[in-house]
């Protein structure tokens, strides 16, 4: 007789255009190829990835529970109807992992066996624990909430920080994120770019991320004008801070040289072609557009945020976070020479590997 195939459900507010959405699909892929029946389970319709046939996908919709009043209660509203669902429609899980804040929130109310919220960000920085008004009431929020369920974090930094903030509130492991270096290769052979402003074959810079606050745009910007410009410098991302950005360019006088290209669904082979990519983060978890260039072999120079960069780039690579000068200087040395920024690729972080270290953790802690 057959034994039935494991599941994995994947819990996740929607699958825009994110880091952490990709790793949720990529880690899905992972739990398959080990030969799990894999589920991702969203919140918000919105989709921006290609979504695998391999893995079977959920929406039940969070909007009309904002309608309750007291978050709290909601929280614990939705987490009930979800359990449901997840019986009903999916049957019991040997694993659930809930990526981000809302599905960590929600989470902590679930009444499920082997849930482990994936966290994803450095928690001091994005609550900005330096300006939180009270700050002992932010923590207790938090601790309530990733007391309930084991965590792994996404980088040694992010453990770090979690660990040294909350305390010894529950076992917590790094796992870093998947990355698919077979499918990246592949997907980064899918077409030469053809960008309107940049000549073809001539050489240019790539920064890949959304238009936040924490991937610093205007440093990027402002170091890259102190630089002889030599190559054209292309952006690809999308957000709320777009107009910002284009205005800076027009004040700095880059009009004729730095490309927004937006969001694009297929990202790599405009990193494939690039003489190299950079990165002016001053926050992080795991910032997978800096493996996947590493997939891909292409030169990358990044900011040394409080996590991620480091784990993964030699001290070579890396720059002090919000220094222009450093920043152009070390921009300016990649545009001399790119091929002195290559780093290996580890192939731990293969999606297989990193869904048997989810496994291997669940089993350690049972």
């Amino acid at each position: 007789m057959s034994q039935q195939p494991k599941i994995a459900v994947l819990v996740i507010n929607c699958l825009q255009g994110g880091g952490a959405e990709r790793s949720v699909l990529t880690l899905g892929q992972g739990f398959h190829k080990l030969g799990y029946t894999v589920h991702v389970l969203r919140f918000k319709p919105l989709v921006e990835y290609e979504l695998s046939p391999d893995l079977n996908y959920h929406l039940l919709r969070f909007k009309p529970y904002k309608l309750i009043l007291g978050e709290t209660r909601r929280h614990k509203i939705f987490a009930r109807a979800l359990d449901r669902y997840i019986v009903n429609n999916i049957g019991q899980p040997d694993i659930i992992l809930s990526n981000l804040e809302r599905p960590n929130n929600v989470m902590a109310y679930s009444q499920l066996p082997n849930i482990v919220n994936v966290i994803h960000s450095t928690l001091s920085l994005y609550y900005k624990f330096d300006q939180v008004h009270d700050l002992n009431q932010l923590k207790q929020k938090l601790t309530t909430m990733y007391a309930a369920h084991p965590c792994v974090c996404v980088s040694d930094g992010v453990k770090a920080d979690f660990v040294h903030h909350l305390g010894d509130i529950t076992p917590v492991s790094t796992i870093h994120n998947p990355i698919d270096q077979e499918a990246i290769q592949r997907l980064a052979t899918a077409f030469v770019p053809d960008i309107p402003t940049i000549p073809q074959h001539q050489d240019y810079i790539v920064h890949v991320g959304s238009f936040k606050a924490a991937k610093r745009h205007d440093i990027l910007l402002k170091a890259y004008a102190k630089t002889d410009q030599s190559l054209p410098l292309l952006l690809l991302g999308q957000g709320k801070l777009k107009d910002e950005i284009e205005q800076l360019i027009a004040k700095l006088e880059l009009t004729d040289k730095v490309t927004l290209l937006g969001f694009q669904e297929n990202a790599y082979p405009y990193v494939k072609h690039a003489a190299f990519e950079v990165l002016t983060s001053n926050r992080e978890g795991f910032p997978m557009v800096l493996a996947e260039a590493l997939a891909m072999g292409t030169p990358v120079i990044s900011t040394d945020c409080q996590s991620g960069p480091k784990e993964m780039l030699p001290e070579h690579n890396l720059m002090p976070v919000d220094d222009i000068d450093a920043i152009s200087k070390k921009m300016s040395q990649a545009m001399q020479n790119p091929k002195q920024f290559v780093a290996p690729f580890d192939e731990n972080l293969l999606p297989e590997r990193i869904a048997q270290q989810y496994i291997d953790f669940m089993q350690s802690i049972a």
